[in-house]
């Protein structure tokens, strides 16, 4: 039996647009003349489609248009792609994430979802209605094919076990799984022993693409019976896998990097070009600042869009160091990027006059630094409005964890790129783009962080380490680990519990702050929902 996987970039709520990409797509693999052709979950409203599915109307046409595309395939091969249901069972939620097949022109049958993603960024609980009932086996192209959506191939009900048990010579999956490092190893060693424990071949499509904050990375994959990877497709591209299930050994196994900061890399160029292109956006703009995050945000952005449709902005104030100059301009010119330079220094006189009998007496403080970053993000906004831009802001993960960042400063923007990077993957990510030649100036992977808000500023006044910093942020806030914990663990208590109020303090802003894309397991706009007007438990006694 020959199949064929689909990975396909949709785009959310685009139903009519996205029933084109599959028909072409299926018309492309049908060119192979395979047995069964698999779509990925959801495909059809895009992924994930969050409260469209509550609009009034959008259901009922994304059903319209699905039957319009099983029309449009009739004499095609079978095909099985995801989309959202109505909930037969008139209990709980109207919705359920269901698989369709499409064969001979119309809809032959819908397979529900049994069990729901308990990922805070896919949300399924508010929408889906978890199907029931038996595990689903078809007779297609002279197998048993046991279907199965998303996480339900790992679990009991819908497990590959149960799917065997109902009579399955083959398992199929189709999946919109969101990028995180290292899970692909996870999933294909995973779906590798599953296959090999049940001696029955597994083959499983999933989305790629950038939707909003989240990233899928595509890599469908399909294995034999001992367990062996016999095809996967692109990694952070899209692809058609063609795979003869029964025939052993590799086929067509699309190479890749495994290496974090690779992957990393390419899902940052994948999401920010999908999030500007899916916005309507043509150019991006971003303040350079001659810092490792304003260079490592410049060349992702060059690398999605092409150097043509990005513009570096330099608005230096009279703390900009000439190095730091020089820096932007070497980075701008690495990645062929064009520029301006905007000094700051005009606006900033006009603010202290203006304020100037308000503050008498008081002392210089983060008010005047904050001032400078907001009247660079008024330049970068006005700019951003008058060539149609979008603006790029270039904060990354540890400053947003613990409010180093100004709101309405250089918070400001559309699109946050690196918010989900910790300063640490930061230079991991630059060091490994500089592998083959310096894109990024060792200078400014050398010199110590700096805000330049003030003469001599460098990060170190406000913050520890970044090494220890990060530790802290990830104990805390990946691992959920109490203080308790992490002191334990060898952290002074008084920095850890400095860090953590710095980090309750800015959930305010963090919650007024451009997406970023999601590249770790928990991102701050999509898997952390912790309330503001609160205080934790933890502090409690703690004296703080």
């Amino acid at each position: 039996m020959k199949v064929a996987l689909l990975q396909v970039n949709t785009v959310i709520g685009d139903l009519a647009g996205n029933a084109d990409r599959m028909a072409a797509g299926v018309r492309e693999a049908a060119r192979s003349r395979p047995d069964l052709i698999l779509a990925p979950e959801l495909a059809l409203t895009g992924c994930p489609p969050r409260d469209l599915l509550l609009q009034g109307g959008f259901v009922e046409r994304s059903l319209a248009v699905l039957e319009g595309l099983a029309a449009d395939l009739r004499g095609a091969p079978p095909v099985i792609i995801g989309f959202a249901a109505q909930n037969p069972s008139g209990s709980g939620r109207s919705l359920q994430d269901a698989a369709a097949l499409l064969e001979g022109g119309t809809i032959r049958e819908v397979i529900g979802k049994t069990y729901l993603s308990p990922s805070g960024a896919l949300d399924e609980g508010r929408y889906f209605e978890p199907a029931v009932g038996t595990p689903r086996v078809l007779s297609l192209g002279g197998r048993k094919v046991g279907i199965s959506i998303g996480e339900e191939i790992w679990r009991i009900g819908r497990s590959a076990g149960d799917l065997v048990r109902a009579g399955a010579d083959l398992i199929v999956n189709i999946s919109a799984s969101p990028f995180v490092p290292g899970k692909q190893g996870l999933r294909e060693g995973g779906l590798s022993r599953i296959a090999r424990d049940h001696r029955i071949p597994i083959a499983t499509t999933n989305l790629v693409g950038g939707n909003d904050s989240l990233v899928f990375d595509g890599r469908s994959s399909v294995f034999g019976t001992d367990g062996t990877l016999i095809a996967r497709g692109a990694a952070f591209a899209e692809d058609i896998v063609i795979a003869y299930i029964d025939r052993p050994g590799p086929q067509a196994i699309a190479p890749d990097d495994p290496a974090p900061e690779s992957e990393v890399w390419r899902a940052l160029v994948l999401g920010t070009r999908d999030y500007v292109r899916k916005t309507g956006f043509e150019m991006a703009l971003l303040g350079l600042s001659g810092g490792i995050d304003s260079s490592l945000v410049a060349a992702i952005t060059a690398r999605a869009l092409g150097p043509e449709s990005v513009f570096g902005v330099l608005l230096p104030s009279p703390y900009t160091s000439e190095e730091s100059i020089e820096d932007a301009r070497e980075v701008a010119e690495n990645l062929g990027i064009r520029t301006c330079i905007l000094p700051i220094t005009p606006a900033m006189e006009v603010f202290d006059e203006t304020l100037a009998e308000t503050f008498a007496g008081l002392p210089r403080d983060a008010t005047e630094e904050n001032i400078q970053a907001r009247i660079r993000a008024v330049i970068l906004m006005a700019l951003a409005n008058k060539f149609d831009a979008i603006l790029l802001s270039t904060g990354n993960r540890s400053e947003a964890a613990v409010g180093y960042s100004t709101l309405y400063g250089d918070m400001a923007g559309g699109l946050s790129v690196i918010g989900d990077l910790s300063k640490g993957m930061v230079y991991r990510v630059s060091r490994w783009l500089n592998r083959e030649r310096p894109v990024i100036p060792i200078r400014v992977l050398e010199k110590p962080p700096s805000a330049e808000l003030r003469p001599g500023q460098t990060d170190r006044d406000t913050l520890p380490p970044y090494e220890i910093l990060d530790a802290i942020l990830h104990s805390y806030i990946e691992c959920s680990e109490s203080p308790a914990d992490i002191i334990a663990a060898g952290y002074p208590a008084e920095t850890v519990y400095r860090i953590l109020r710095m980090v309750r303090l800015a959930e305010f802003k963090r919650r007024q702050a451009a997406p970023c894309i999601r590249v770790t397991e928990r991102a701050f706009d999509t898997d952390w929902r912790m309330p503001i007007a609160a205080r934790p438990w933890w502090e409690e006694g703690a004296g703080r």
